[in-house]
Order: C-alpha cells, then structure tokens, then sequence
C-alpha cells in the first residue's frame, strides 16, 4: 500500500472524511504515523479514545490559516491529505472573508510548508462546486484547485507534487440530504427543492479508497474524477420515507439542479479511463505517460449528474435507505 512505512498527516482530520480514512488506513495499512490536524479539541479527544491501542495516531490541534502552525505540523511527514475547509454554501454566502482565509489562503499556506518541509505529495479534496461555480463556495474551491495545479510549479526542483480529487455528494456525510431526509419524515412531509434535481452519490468508504488509488497513480497536477452513479433526488425522498408527501421549496440561493465534475471547457484536455477522469494540467511541465492509456473526451462533453449513463436503481436506493436508517 502507497502509505505503508509513511508519515501521513490529515488536515481537517476530525470531520467526516478525516473519521472514515483514520478508520481505514489503520485497518487496512501499516503507516509509521497518521497525524490529525485540526481545530476541534473535543473531536480529537474523542478520536483519542476510540483509537487509544493504535501507537501511532498523532493529534495536532491548528488551523490551516496558521503558516506557522503548519510549518511545524509538516516536519518529516511525507503524505498530506488536505480535507479541511469551510463548506456550508449559505454560511460561505454571508461570511466570505472568512471562508477565503480558511479556503484560499489556507491552500497557499498548505503548498507553502509542503515545499519548505520536503512533504513528498499532497493531494487536495474539492467538490463538483468547483466546476463552474455559482456560489463563493465553489468558487473558492475552483481558486484553491488552480492552487495546487500550479504548486507544482512553484515546487520547482524540490520533490514535492500536489494533485487533487474531486467528487461529489457523499452518502451520510454531515450535511448530506439522508440525514435530513430521516429527520424530517416524522412530520410526514419532506421539503422537496426541485422534483428534477439529480446528484451524483459516493460513500465516505468509496471517497477514502479513490483518495488512496489517486496517491499511488498521481504525478503532479492531475485533477482526478471517479464515476460515479446518478439518482433523482424525489426517488431517494421515496426509498427513505414512501409514505411521506413532497412538498417543493424551490432551488436555495447558490445550489445547482444537476452536480457537475467535468465541464466542456476541461474535457479538452481530460482523459476516461475505466473507472475514472483525469483533468490534465495546462503546463509544459506536464508528462504523465499513464495517460495514453486512457481515452480524450469528445467534443461537448460534460461530465453531470443529469447526463450521466449510469443511475442508482430503486433497489439500490433502498438499500441505502435500509442502511442509514
């Protein structure tokens, strides 16, 4: 395994994503260390006592706004996973200044202390917002995703390389629609945005494992993509609470009706391969071999939610149904 006998450190360690790769990689991989970075005392304390046998796990408390912190956060680790952020699209919308300093500013100084302290490769989560963003959210995403492209070229001659994940909607994950769902069919009505928004869908375990695929394929820059299924979200309204009524709220200010990952601008230089895209980076720099392996997009390609060939059967959503509830 590509983190077998390496130092790993998780910023944003204790949030959803950060729980479920510290629950597989110590199953699963002998890291020397993995090292929680984040500013929740009271989820690193609890992560404490869930994994108290483990020797290796660290917990480091700091913020990724915090230069400094991380300077001393990155000594001898070789692997950064970069996970934290400020994600709640209405919160982004009345506090942007906040969320550029964590988003933005928080990536600059990820790519900053990752080339002073020799970390060997980074990769950076993003978000189907980033495509063609409509909201800040997204749009501070698609600004830390241009970041860590060309970090690759500020690394220069060091050997550190940065690529980025990007998926979207992840089942059960806080602020996932499941959780919302099952809260609110007690009432006997479930708020409904728009009876034709479609999402693509991903389980934290699914997001976990590609993050780990792409650390052993990436070179520099790649914006990998998995594919992924689709689902209708009136269908997933109905394998969750059947006998519910749907009650239509109207799209939220910056929400999108269909997810997008690839849009037709990046399909010009991404490639498909079988169970996922590669967005390629527009640097001379770039020389991946493994890409005449796979596949160009053609013309007018646009990797969505609503075009997608692959959908989640009402069986499947049930099950998923069963599973959360």
């Amino acid at each position: 395994m590509v983190l077998d006998g390496m130092k790993v450190l998780v910023t944003g360690g204790t949030g959803s994503f950060g729980q479920k790769f510290t629950e597989l990689v110590l199953h699963d991989c002998t890291p020397d260390r993995v090292i929680i970075f984040s500013r929740d005392e009271l989820k690193q304390f609890e992560m404490q006592q869930k994994y108290a046998d483990y020797s290796n796990l660290r917990f480091f408390l700091g913020d990724v706004r915090d230069r400094d912190r991380l300077y001393r956060a990155f000594r001898d680790v070789d692997i950064v996973i970069h996970a934290a952020a400020l994600k709640q699209i209405p919160a982004a919308e009345y506090n942007p200044f906040e969320v550029i300093k964590t988003n933005v500013i928080g990536a600059q100084n990820i790519i900053e202390a990752a080339i002073d302290c020799g970390v060997k490769k980074v990769i950076a989560l993003s978000t189907d917002k980033a495509a063609n963003p409509i909201n800040l959210y997204g749009a501070t995403k698609l600004c830390s995703d241009k970041l860590f492209v060309a970090g690759n070229s500020y690394a220069g001659s060091q050997d550190t390389s940065f690529s980025v994940v990007r998926y979207g909607n992840v089942v059960g994950s806080r602020g996932s629609v499941i959780p919302f769902f099952l809260d609110q069919r007690k009432n006997g009505r479930l708020p409904i945005t728009d009876p034709r928004m479609t999402r693509f869908w991903i389980t934290l375990e699914q997001g976990v494992q590609f993050v780990l695929q792409c650390l052993e394929r990436m070179t520099r820059g790649e914006i990998f993509v998995p594919k992924l299924p689709s689902m209708k979200v009136t269908d997933l309204a109905l394998a969750l609470a059947p006998d519910c009524k749907h009650e239509v709220v109207g799209i939220r200010p910056g929400e999108k009706l269909h997810e997008v990952m690839i849009t037709a601008e990046d399909a010009y230089h991404s490639y498909e391969f079988d169970n996922h895209y590669v967005i390629a980076p527009q640097f001379p720099w770039w020389d991946a071999e493994y890409c005449s392996e796979g596949k160009n997009l053609p013309d007018g390609f646009v990797y969505s939610s609503d075009r997608n060939d692959w959908w989640l059967s009402s069986e499947e959503l049930k099950q998923l149904a069963m599973e959360y509830s």
